[in-house]
């Protein structure tokens, strides 16, 4: 509740201000373009990035990006959604690609720091995918070297992901 009260008295502020500074109907063409543009730009994202989630499928990749711009675009919608020019400039913010991608940035960052396993998650899911299971015994792998035995358990299985090399 305290949240819903400062929320109002800044935009009673916000707005107090710029109409006695620009005048009330200069303020309330702004208020209008702001939500008209802004809900045009969410509508816009928000299909770029269901279509980006949709190729990062096909693709066979994590979207971990992708699903994030496309949450911050319905976080931003909403807000532009929301009578008020603080909320405007917040949903703008949040809508507009280059200043997205800096949040995302630090969106990512804030959850990586609070949950280091993120992080471990992101890295490991940029591997080549082997379909295969561990077997008992030795294997002889060819190289141009020459032939080497293999310690330890053997993998046997194939490359899922072929467009990668193997390291």
């Amino acid at each position: 509740m305290p949240f819903v009260l400062l929320y109002v008295v800044v935009e009673i502020v916000t707005l107090v201000a710029v109409a006695s500074w620009l005048g009330v109907g200069a303020t309330l063409a702004i208020l209008l373009a702001g939500s008209v543009l802004g809900l045009w730009l969410a509508r816009r994202e928000g299909v770029r990035a269901a279509q980006a989630v949709a190729t990062a499928m096909q693709e066979r990749r994590v979207a971990h990006a992708e699903i994030t711009d496309g949450m911050l675009v319905a976080v931003g919608g909403l807000l532009l959604f929301v009578p008020g020019l603080v909320t405007d400039v917040a949903g703008l913010v949040l809508v507009l690609p280059p200043t997205r991608a800096l949040v995302r940035r630090r969106l990512v960052r804030a959850a990586e720091e609070r949950h280091p396993q993120l992080r471990t998650a992101r890295i490991r899911s940029s591997g080549t995918i082997v379909d295969g299971e561990v077997v008992d015994g030795e294997v002889v792998v060819n190289e141009p070297v020459g032939a080497r035995r293999a310690l330890g358990p053997v993998v046997d299985g194939s490359v899922v992901d072929s467009d990668r090399p193997i390291r």
